[in-house]
């Protein structure tokens, strides 16, 4: 199904999808950006031409047609668009099978039921539509979110015009009639109305949010906002619904939020916000308002309009931001209007509304995640009054930020009017205070506001006796000191000193109300304060102080929750909580307020200092209590001796009946926060009357108590659960072992055996369904405290608490009322594991699943073996033990067997985990096994045969997936039983003879040919596993292992040679793979070619379809035979054939791949690119598979032409059959195509081969191979039009199949060609270099940045080739004369690379590091280096790594210096003949170059350095230190080699040692040479000459010195006879050592020269 619903879409751009990278999310809203613009309209209204299309289309089963239709209709939706809803749906919600559908469909009240899911579906997918748009409005501008600019790019595409469509679609909402079941069928039943209706309101609500977000970043037009204006009059904000009979109680507040949104709007598009900065900047001409063309008249028509305002509470913001905005811009302005829009605004309590308002959209979820931008933005400066829509405002973090930065404007007037009557009114200024708490900076601003007070304000019914004042009266005096509250000598009060003077703020018969400029600290007033509470607390005077007292610690639990560093300076308050709590939880009518403020305190306290909470705590009667010791479970069970204490008791007495539950709730938090805080075993029993009061009052009953307010059940059912949670995972530290019980077993007991776990039983039973219910009722955006995100967190918590429960319980021989309530069976669907199974359908929290799936796993291993489990009968049937007692029929033992594999097959861990440790299951298993069969006839039981292969399997699956270690010890002896009993034997040539009885009865059939291809194929997993499991399985002896492989090739050979039936070659298929696998693991490989080459005649005779796979396992066996053991003193009468058959075979795939190419190639690649379902079809010949027929007969060619050396018999086959034309043709074909990559790689290996030979070598020039590769080669590197190559040198390993493999191939097969034919191929050479010279000069220059392997192969590839062209030097000149020059300075650069990086090890390991990770060998380390498993992982993996890292830096160095050996060599061809130049005088020096600069400094690893003498030294020193090295470690380096190459190719045997000299004796050479043809040249300065031969004769002096010790030695000789060319006529042998007499020559050389240029 190619449409993608919106819901998907929605969670893609959430992140929280597999798509989650930028570029996906960009993809998704390109694909899908015009169902966002067009919103709603999305959806189209039926059409006869979408039903037409329906009935038309062939892709859909005609059933969900009709079904489609049916949804059409009941939803008034498109046709096509109802059956992709249909597809949409039963992909993503349908919780049955495609069967189960069928019926569904059928049953009409089924159906229906149906019908009404994908309703809501529908309803779901429009929220979802409108939530993605909302969610790019929201963040396209947060530059904190991933995907901004992806979201920004989809919104300025949507800009244009998308507020005047969804303008359109919230209209033609709010005046859509109603459906009825005329119009939309039977199902529009009075509820489906409701439902309909409660949608269309939600959707309302959705397109207001989103215009307002809009309006937020985008400036709204005057004219705009007039039209606004007059639409939502019109519609009376959201009340004058044309369905306004239908809204019921429930609905309220969605109506109430849509005309929130629509006041927002309009307040938005004022653009209160920008004004107020106009405003600070006195610019207010940029204000929209003051700059439109049209203004004038706007703003007489909104005068105009506004003045009808005033009979709804929702007009009351609109009225005075117009009223703000008229007066900001025009202040002069004296209006009657304006005043009477202002006194209207404030008739209907503008400021009560805003608190109201803001209050409504916070607690509904409004989005407030944007930066700054929520709907208390545009209110900040309108606020000057009322405190509650002050405090509302500053619940924004980010405006409490901005009240600091600007304390004395907007807000600031409120808290300056606070602070003034205070602390007469105590309540409004700690209000605001606490609303501006928001982090710890905040923390320190408040703190240090209130310790430094100003003015104390009092309030007096007559002037006292001590004041005197002024005569108006406006200013007293106090004459006397004054202490301000009637505490006793010695406790915290205030001291007003004598001469203060105070400000009479509104004298009268009321009263006065002075302002005494006195300087105080608010915390110590607070003190105060909670004392004279305490004093007052039996008094009538109680309500009164803790009206006072109650905002003091809301403030106290605010700070402290923000920024703990501040506990210490409001110790005097916090410490006399314990004491009011105290107090007043003893009186007759207690202030519930005031005491959940002072549980709220101590939890935060709790939550630091645990302990010191606790043991304050428990001395005020407040928590329940014991009044006698704690000694047993059944004491705490009966709860004897228990008193609730005055919690439990204002919990009965006042909270449930009044259903406000303000001190449950700080209860529940603060015996959480105590469990938590890890106390010790004896605090811990103190806390069991608490934990008990709750398990047995509470969690039973909560859900039947009286609660006034929707969301506190949830709640309080959460923090319960919560509570048990942490109990239950106490660490044992907390928990003693002593007599008494501790929290977590009373936990456990009560929640086992009591109706405590019947009720969180009953939690888990909400269901799926339920939790989907009351997430679509509440609002779009609840966030994390919505009621259906409290459920959700409530359900996890019950199934955590349940599994829990269940892991720790002690084991009984009881089964727990919990566990018969969550494991019973109830009636009429009522199974409890059936709901607690569906909730691996829900969406939203992914732990829910995951918590569901864990309990129900838990279940299965807990009770699987219970009394009427099943597993009991099957064990008794397979014990042997029972056989005397009773006689078990082989269909009866055979079923027995089937049921426990298809266990062990479905990995069923919990029953398996239990069957395998049962005493005698294994031994009872395996009796089948050592029983003997009749031979193979007709007459065997084939149930007999399905027992025998049943037990194969188990025995096999169990080995595979359990560590050898872990194998339970009674298997481990069964297998040992089984390899001395010489089972192993009897069962190879019982399975032998089974399938030569099959072969020979092919033509009658058998009738237990189905049991016997299952016994075979069980014992053919069984030998393959052996090949990895040797030891356990105890198969080690070689004469076993090749009694059983005879066996398996003779089975192979009836099953291939003489039959013709489909099922007989499918049996000889199943027993060639095991042959092939078998002759790969145990390496042994007996004379087998014979009937092996009688196995491929046949197989070539057979249908080719049926047999392509069996073909290629024919192949590959006889290339492993051939690669073991060779035909070298052999049998090789079987070779012509042989090679007459692959030929063949060769060639009619070679041709076959080539219609194909030219075939798809006219189809424009079509059916190459199909992406077929069809996994059971046999390959055609034309795919190219590792595996394949074609490469695999391409290898074997390869490996019978290696074997036959001299030719004898290819030459005269490849004259019959025209190998090389077909193949060649379809290499040029794949290069041209860059296709067929294994195909192309396995030709050029046949060919490398038979170019190693000369009539090998003859015959592929002839058959035209250079025209062949030169040209098409280029496209497998694609040259730029520039010169340069498009594809990077690859960092990937060179072991892999890669186009760039193919390329150095070529360039290996070019060498080879070049060395073995010399002149005859001067000329195709050359051209190749010249097709491919970018390329090579490339190549040569990236081994400075790139030193991966592959990189690296493909300069030893090139520079070999360079060394076999170099000895043609004058053929070089005269063609390409350019490129000449250019290889040998890229030659010398080379060297110079090479050599800097062998000298520095360090850079060159950085180098690998930082750029070439990928360069590590690949593949798992050998079975050897690998660490033990009782490694910890952690040691393992670091010395893993370091071992990779030094096996790849020692792979480089290798190969850095085989290139440098070869470059050295290729430069010799390119400087003079040192005897020539030594001795003949007369030699003309313009025919060589100078090479090297003159200059002595070390290589730098710079492009800018040219390569110099000291380049050259260098290298012969890092020879030398590279030699040093070796003598130490006393071992060789072993050169790492790709695992894909043939060891043939090259001799890598050769001691690096050899290598080393090699690179030397070059280097040697090359650098007397040149310097002689520096001496010699006459346009050399004479003082250069001079300085060339002191640095020359100092550096070799010392050189030689150390070069006679490594000679004394005994030093190696150079390879130069065995892999390269040297000028050496009689080459030294190869050894670890040589005489000094054969190395003296290039001693005697270099001696030569230092006494001529010491001369």
């Amino acid at each position: 199904m190619s449409v993608r619903s919106c819901r998907e879409l929605w969670t893609i751009l959430l992140g929280r999808s597999a798509l989650r990278e930028p570029a996906q999310i960009e993809a998704e809203l390109d694909r899908h950006w015009d169902r966002l613009h067009q919103g709603l309209s999305y959806y189209k209204p039926p059409s006869s031409s979408s039903a037409e299309k329906v009935k038309e289309n062939k892709n859909v089963a005609q059933p969900l047609k009709d079904f489609g239709l049916r949804i059409s209709k009941l939803l008034s939706l498109d046709e096509q668009q109802s059956v992709q809803l249909l597809q949409c749906y039963l992909q993503e919600d349908y919780r049955g099978t495609r069967d189960s559908l069928k019926v569904v469909l059928k049953d009409e009240r089924q159906s229906q039921a149906l019908l009404l899911k994908i309703a809501d579906y529908y309803y779901e997918e429009r929220m979802c539509l409108l939530r993605c748009v909302l969610l790019l409005l929201t963040y396209f501008q947060d530059e904190r979110h991933p995907y901004r600019a992806e979201y920004s790019n989809c919104v300025n595409k949507l800009e244009k015009d998308l507020v005047s469509k969804y303008q359109l679609q919230f209209e033609s909402l709010f005046k859509a009639e109603a459906p009825t079941w005329e119009t939309h069928g039977n199902l529009m039943t009075e509820r489906q109305v409701s439902r309909w209706f409660l949608q269309c309101l939600r959707e309302q609500s959705l397109l207001l949010e989103i215009i307002f977000l809009y309006y937020a970043y985008f400036e709204m037009n005057p004219s705009d906002l007039l039209n606004f204006t007059k639409m939502f009059k019109e519609q009376g904000f959201g009340l004058r619904q044309t369905n306004r009979h239908l809204v019921d109680k429930s609905m309220d507040a969605l109506v109430d939020r849509i005309g929130y949104l629509s006041a927002l709007i309009l307040v938005e598009g004022m653009d209160i916000d920008f004004l107020h900065k106009c405003a600070l900047e006195d610019c207010t001409d940029q204000h929209q308002f003051s700059s439109a063309p049209d203004v004038v008249k706007v703003q007489f028509e909104m005068d105009q309009l506004l003045l009808t305002f005033g009979d709804i509470p929702h007009h009351a913001p609109v009225l005075l931001a117009w009223v703000l905005l008229r007066h900001t811009l025009r202040p002069d302005d004296t209006s009657p209007v304006i005043r009477r829009i202002g006194n209207t605004a404030l008739q209907l309590g503008v400021f009560k509304y805003l608190s109201t308002m803001l209050k409504g959209l916070g607690s509904t979820g409004m989005h407030l995640d944007c930066t700054c931008l929520d709907p208390h933005r545009p209110i900040y400066n309108m606020c000057s009054h009322l405190i509650d829509a002050a405090c509302e405002v500053l619940s924004a973090p980010s405006l409490a930020e901005i009240f600091w930065e600007l304390p004395n404007m907007g807000l600031g007037m409120i808290l300056d009017s606070a602070v003034g009557m205070f602390p007469h009114k105590i309540g409004p200024l700690l209000q605001l205070l606490t609303a501006l708490l928001s982090n710890k900076s905040t923390v320190k601003k408040v703190y240090n506001f209130l310790d430094k007070m100003s003015f104390y304000t009092q309030v007096y019914k007559h002037k006292p006796n001590d004041i005197i004042s002024n005569d108006d009266e406006t200013l007293w005096r106090r004459q006397a000191p004054k202490l301000l509250y009637p505490l006793g000598t010695g406790q915290t009060n205030l001291w007003m000193p004598q001469g203060v003077l105070g400000q009479v703020m509104s004298p009268g018969e009321q009263g006065y109300v002075v302002r005494w400029e006195y300087s105080y600290s608010s915390w110590t007033l607070f003190t105060c304060e909670v004392e004279m509470l305490l004093h007052v607390v039996s008094t009538a005077d109680v309500l009164a102080h803790c009206a006072r007292v109650k905002p003091i610690l809301d403030l106290v639990h605010k700070i402290i929750s923000t920024d703990w560093t501040v506990s210490d300076c409001l110790l005097p308050l916090t410490s006399r909580i314990y004491m009011l709590l105290q107090r007043l939880t003893s009186i007759i009518n207690p202030p519930v307020d005031v005491i959940a403020s002072c549980v709220n305190c101590l939890s935060v306290l709790a939550a630091r200092m645990p302990g010191k909470v606790w043991s304050s705590l428990h001395h005020t009667g407040f928590l329940p209590f014991a009044s006698n010791p704690l000694t047993s479970m059944a004491q705490c069970i009966s709860a004897e001796g228990m008193k609730a204490g005055n919690y439990g008791n204002l919990l009965v007495q006042i909270e449930q009946p009044r259903g406000e539950y303000a001190v449950t709730i700080a209860f529940l938090r603060l015996i959480t926060t105590l469990v938590k805080g890890q106390l010790g075993s004896t605090q811990n029993k103190g806390l069991i009357p608490c934990v008990l009061l709750v398990l047995k009052e509470m969690l039973p009953t909560y859900h039947k108590w009286r609660y006034n307010t929707y969301g506190v059940r949830e709640r309080i059912g959460c923090l319960i659960l919560e509570l048990i949670h942490a109990i239950l995972n106490l660490s044992p530290e907390g928990e003693d072992q002593g007599s008494a019980p501790s929290l977590q077993s009373l936990c456990i007991y009560s929640l086992a055996n009591t109706e405590a776990g019947q009720a969180v039983v009953n939690i888990m039973g909400v269901g799926v369904d339920t939790i989907d219910v009351v997430l679509a009722a509440q609002p779009s955006s609840c966030g994390s405290e919505g009621p259906g995100q409290i459920l959700i967190q409530t359900v996890k918590l019950a199934f955590s608490v349940t599994n829990n429960v269940i892991r720790l319980k002690p084991p009984s021989d009881t089964v727990s009322p919990l566990e018969q309530a969550l494991t019973q069976h109830g009636g009429h669907g009522n199974n409890l594991i059936v709901v607690l199974a569906k909730y691996i359908y829900h969406k939203h929290d992914p732990a829910l699943p995951r918590l569901a799936i864990q309990l129900l796993k838990r279940l299965a291993t807990e009770f699987l073996l219970g009394e009427w489990s099943c597993l009991h009968v099957v064990l008794d049937l397979i014990d042997s033990k029972q056989q005397g007692k009773y006689w078990c029929p082989p269909l009866l033992h055979r079923a027995a067997l089937a049921f426990l594999l298809a266990l062990w097959q479905d990995r069923r861990d919990s029953a398996i985990s239990v069957l395998r440790t049962k005493e005698r299951f294994w031994e009872n298993l395996t009796t089948p096994l050592f029983g003997t069969l009749t031979p193979p006839s007709d007459t065997t039981e084939p149930c007999v045969l399905e027992t025998c292969a049943f037990v194969m399997k188990i025995i096999g699956l169990e080995i595979y997936y359990v560590v050898s270690g872990s194998l339970e010890q009674s298997l481990k002896d069964g297998l040992q039983k089984f390899s001395n009993a010489r089972r192993y034997e009897y069962w190879s040539q019982y399975v032998k003879s089974l399938v030569c009885h099959v072969a020979e009865m092919e033509e009658e059939g058998i009738c237990y040919f189905t049991e016997a291809q299952m016994l075979i194929s069980a014992w053919r997993m069984l030998l393959i596993l052996s090949t990895n499991h040797s030891d356990v399985m105890h198969l080690t002896e070689e004469s076993t292992k090749l009694t059983l492989f005879m066996d398996v090739l003779d089975g192979t050979k009836a099953a291939l040679t003489t039959p013709t039936s489909a099922p007989c070659l499918r049996l000889g298929s199943m027993m060639a793979t095991l042959l092939l696998i078998l002759l790969k693991q145990w390496r042994r490989s007996p004379d087998i070619l014979s009937p092996l080459s009688l196995i491929l005649e046949s197989v070539l005779q057979a249908d080719q379809q049926l047999m392509e796979r069996t073909k290629a396992k024919i192949f590959s066996a006889l290339i492993s035979v051939l690669q073991i053991q060779g035909l070298d003193g052999g049998d090789i009468s079987q070779l012509p054939q042989l090679l007459l058959s692959v030929c063949e075979t060769v060639k009619d795939e070679a041709l076959g791949l080539i219609d194909n190419m030219r075939h798809t190639s006219q189809l424009g690649d079509t059916a190459e690119d199909e992406d077929s379902m069809e996994t059971d079809s046999p390959r055609g010949p034309q795919k190219d598979q590792r595996d394949g027929v074609c490469v695999l007969a391409l290898h074997l060619a390869k490996e019978l032409c290696r074997t036959d050396e001299d030719g004898e018999h290819w030459v005269s086959v490849m004259r019959k059959v025209p190998l090389l034309p077909s193949v060649l043709s379809a290499v040029e074909l794949s290069l041209r195509m860059k296709r067929n990559l294994y195909f192309t790689e396995a030709a050029l290996h046949l060919l490398l081969t038979l170019a190693r030979t000369p009539q090998g070598a003859a015959a592929v020039a002839g058959a035209g191979v250079t025209q062949t590769i030169c040209l098409p080669l280029l496209s497998v590197y694609e040259v730029s039009p520039n010169g340069t190559s498009q594809q990077s040198f690859s960092r990937k390993s060179q072991d892999l199949a890669c186009w760039p493999g193919v390329y150095r191939l070529c360039m290996s097969l070019m060498e080879s060609l070049l060395k073995t034919l010399r002149y005859n191929f001067i000329n195709e050479a050359l051209d190749f270099v010249g097709v491919h010279q970018e390329r090579i000069l490339q190549c040569l220059n990236a081994v400075r940045t790139v030193q991966s392997l592959a990189c690296l192969d493909e300069a030893d590839h090139t520079v070999g080739f360079l060394l076999q062209l170099s000895s043609f030097c004058k053929e070089w000149q005269f063609h390409l004369p350019k490129l000449l020059r250019d290889v040998q300075v890229n030659l010398c650069y080379l060297c110079q690379t090479c050599t800097h990086l062998l000298h520095s090890k360090k850079m060159l390991h950085h180098y690998l590091q930082a750029k070439n990770g990928e360069a590590l060998p690949p593949g798992p380390l050998p079975r050897t280096q690998r660490p033990t498993q009782t490694s910890t992982k952690e040691a393992a993996g670091g010395g893993e790594r370091e071992e990779a890292e030094q096996k790849a830096l020692l792979a480089v160095q290798c190969s850095l210096l085989k290139i440098l050996s070869k470059t050295l060599a290729t430069l010799q061809h390119f400087t003079p003949d040192c005897c020539q130049i030594l001795l003949d005088q007369s030699m003309d020096l313009a025919e060589y170059s100078t090479l090297f600069v003159l200059s002595f400094t070390t290589p730098a690893f710079d492009p800018d350095v040219a390569p110099s003498f000291g380049t050259l030294l260098a290298t012969i020193n890092v020879s030398l230190s590279m030699l040093s090295e070796m003598e130490k470690k006393k071992e060789p380096i072993l050169l790492v080699l790709p695992s894909n190459t043939n060891i043939e190719m090259i001799n890598w045997c050769l001691p690096s040692r050899s290598l080393l000299m090699f690179t030397m004796e070059n280097c040697f050479y090359v650098l007397i040479s040149q310097a002689v043809r520096c001496l010699k040249d006459p346009s050399i300065l004479p003082r250069d000459k001079q300085r060339l031969k002191q640095e020359l004769s100092s550096e070799l002096s010392t050189l030689l010195s150390s070069l006679s010790r490594h000679f004394r030695r005994g030093s190696p000789s150079s390879p130069a006879s065995a892999i390269l060319p040297s000028t050496q006529s009689k080459p030294p042998t190869p050894g670890s050592k040589a005489s000094h007499e054969g190395q003296e020559p290039l001693i005697q050389l270099v001696q030569a020269f230092v006494r001529l240029v010491q001369r």
